[in-house]
């Protein structure tokens, strides 16, 4: 379990993050035109996991026109911007913001990514939606970085994680 915070205020998650250099475990999540894909859909490019609590609040949409504009330029790379929103949600958002470079995809239905990754909060105003994190991994599937944002309402370090692509 870790400790973050939202205003200042303890939040506790329901496990640790993936350790740099294991395997990423894998997922099942739903695209905006509800289907199903899985971290195998990936195989052979490098990842960028941005995931945080709801496309619907400032900071989480900042990350995801963020890493947007940077993915942009990177090369064998994809960005995932993961959430317990709704895919109408994010692909509403994404409409709306012209955003192109990144796949939204959605944990709604029983939030097994966010159990399996350690990344729930377990408790305060946001309880059962995911704590801000970026995860990192690499073309073989291996986990490169792993961010836990202590400060819910902080940015990740965009730097710090491409710099680990």
């Amino acid at each position: 379990m870790a400790t973050i915070t939202l205003g200042g205020n303890p939040i506790h998650t329901n496990g640790e993050l993936p350790k740099v250099g294991s395997k990423a475990p894998d997922f099942q999540l739903v695209k905006t035109d509800l289907s199903v894909t899985s971290l195998s859909d990936f195989a052979g490019s490098k990842l960028v996991l941005n995931i945080f609590p709801s496309v619907d609040t400032g900071v989480c949409a900042t990350s995801v026109r963020t890493f947007n504009q940077k993915a942009s330029t990177l090369e064998n790379t994809k960005v995932l911007c993961i959430s317990r929103d709704l895919p109408f949600a994010q692909k509403r958002f994404c409409g709306a913001e012209g955003i192109e470079n990144v796949e939204n995809l959605s944990d709604f239905k029983e939030g097994d990514f966010g159990k399996n990754y350690g990344l729930t909060m377990t408790d305060g105003p946001l309880a059962g939606l995911h704590s801000r994190v970026v995860i990192v991994v690499d073309e073989n599937g291996v986990v490169t970085h792993a961010q836990q944002v202590p400060e819910i309402a902080d940015e990740p370090n965009y730097e710090t994680a491409l710099a680990a692509l």
